[in-house]
């Protein structure tokens, strides 16, 4: 006894935190509305990859603000030449001038060899001093192995109100995302719902088919001794009979349909669908109870609070910013541009086999001439398909006033439905007795007996349709006016 008080304490505290998973409810556990609820929310594949869809959003959007910020790259290199570079291609005189201020004249001497002080002679002849002597590989440089580099910054400073369009693209498809996760969420809770209430349905039903079998039953027996007594027939005890094995295979159906609603509602909640688990209002004789329908709605307030249409609003605003990403691509950009580029050879002394470079700073301007109309039909495409997004927009409108009005006459159908079948509930009871009464006393036939059972049985069973209609007619009406608080977080 104390294990048990300490389960269903353990259950209630489940119930309150109103998210349990599948891991969380103990084989053959008592759960209520909130936590399969709670278990769909988690367990759902359609929600897990719809919160995937909002990080991927919320990504792109981090990345396209990344645009207004200056970009960093670096690129280099290595080449191997085959051959170096030789400015001549052999030994060069080169003709010199020699200024001398302090002579009046000029004395031109030879060139001589400073260590022996011989003239030098080329092809056999002395080397004026006006003439230099230039050996071929002064002027010759290795450039087998070169290694190149460039580090380059570029700062945006206008492309047109393409980055602005962009990083408002990025952030009306994160919102999106979001309103298409928490309208999957609805529909997820209204599809628990309608399994749930079906479970507690089929269980009253199984309930009332079972009372039939017994009320059925009495009646054979009975009849049985009144065959024996001379005051029965065997042919009422033949209909009897064929009545109760009636109610019989539909006892049967009815016990057959609710395991199969279990294990729908265990696949909705992410279960596997031979769990075994107790509904809270399966066993609880509990009244309906309905928010009143009103008979007209701010449709307006409603649009705002549907999370399907906030979804079309922002994709209109997203083919409205495509349009201005179109028409950037007719406008200049401009943007700033800062290098560092280094070589190894260099070329700032020499082809010096060291890592050598320089700063250089600048501006880019590219200015679109003429494309012939690609961009421009570009454009008008891009208006297109806002038009179309705004009419479907429009379309969806119509459809969701015409939904609240038949959600609203569909609930007050349903409450007036379900008082008409609590009415009818004492009127079938009082001639379930009536006819019970005069067939004990000889009174009423076999038949009056049977037909009063069935109106007692129909009665019970519109009574629980109608119970239950009431329920689901209510989540209707909250799911389409956007009122349907899911609760569902996003991981």
């Amino acid at each position: 006894m104390a294990t048990r008080r300490i389960f269903l304490a353990l259950t209630t505290l489940f119930a309150l935190a109103g998210s349990a998973r599948a891991a969380d409810i103990p084989e053959g556990s008592v759960v209520t509305l909130e936590q399969c609820r709670g278990m769909a929310l988690a367990n759902n594949k359609n929600l897990r990859k719809s919160a995937q869809q909002i990080k991927v959003a919320s990504y792109e959007k981090d990345q396209a603000f990344a645009a207004y910020l200056p970009a960093l790259d670096f690129a280099g290199g290595y080449m191997y030449n085959q051959k170096g570079v030789s400015v001549f291609g052999s030994d060069q005189l080169l003709p010199i001038k020699n200024f001398n201020l302090e002579k009046q004249d000029y004395e031109f001497g030879l060139v001589k060899n400073p260590v022996t002080g011989e003239p030098i002679l080329v092809d056999g002849k002395p080397i004026p001093e006006q003439m230099a002597y230039l050996p071929k590989d002064a002027l010759s440089y290795d450039l087998h192995n070169v290694f190149f580099g460039a580090v380059t910054l570029t700062q945006p400073i206008f492309m047109g109100g393409k980055i602005v369009a962009m990083n408002k693209i990025t952030g009306y498809a994160e919102n999106l995302a979001r309103a298409m996760h928490d309208n999957t969420a609805q529909d997820v809770v209204y599809a628990v719902d309608a399994a749930y209430w079906q479970v507690v349905s089929l269980k009253a039903k199984q309930k009332l088919a079972v009372s039939y079998v017994n009320l059925l039953d009495t009646l054979s027996h009975n009849v049985s001794l009144m065959v024996k007594e001379g005051v029965a027939t065997k042919r009422d005890q033949l209909t009897v009979d064929v009545k109760l094995n009636s109610a019989q295979v539909d006892l049967t159906k009815v016990n057959n349909g609710l395991v199969l609603s279990r294990m729908a509602l265990a696949q909705v909640c992410g279960l596997p669908v031979h769990t075994a688990f107790t509904l809270a209002d399966e066993d609880a004789d509990i009244a309906a109870v309905s928010t009143p329908a009103a008979n007209s709605y701010n449709m307006q307030e409603v649009y705002a609070a549907r999370d399907d249409l906030r979804a079309l609003e922002l994709g209109v605003k997203i083919y409205k910013e495509k349009e201005n990403v179109a028409r950037a691509a007719m406008m200049p950009n401009l943007a700033l541009v800062g290098t560092y580029t280094f070589s190894n050879p260099n070329m700032f002394d020499g082809f010096e086999k060291k890592f050598s470079g320089m700063f250089s700073v600048g501006a880019m301007l590219t200015v679109p001439i003429w494309h012939w109309g690609g961009n421009y039909n570009k454009l008008r495409a891009a208006k297109a398909q806002t038009v179309a997004a705004t009419l479907e927009l429009d379309d969806a409108k119509e459809i969701v006033e015409l939904q609240v009005n038949q959600a609203s006459f569909k609930a007050q159908e349903a409450v007036k439905t379900y008082n008409m079948t609590e009415t009818n509930l004492a009127k079938a009871d009082e001639n379930l007795r009536s006819a019970e009464l005069g067939f004990r006393d000889g009174v009423m036939t076999v038949n009056d007996v049977m037909e009063a059972q069935t109106a007692w049985l129909k009665a019970h069973s519109e009574n629980v349709d109608a119970r239950i209609d009431v329920y689901l007619c209510d989540v209707y009406l909250s799911k389409v006016l956007g009122r349907l608080d899911v609760g569902a977080p996003v991981e």
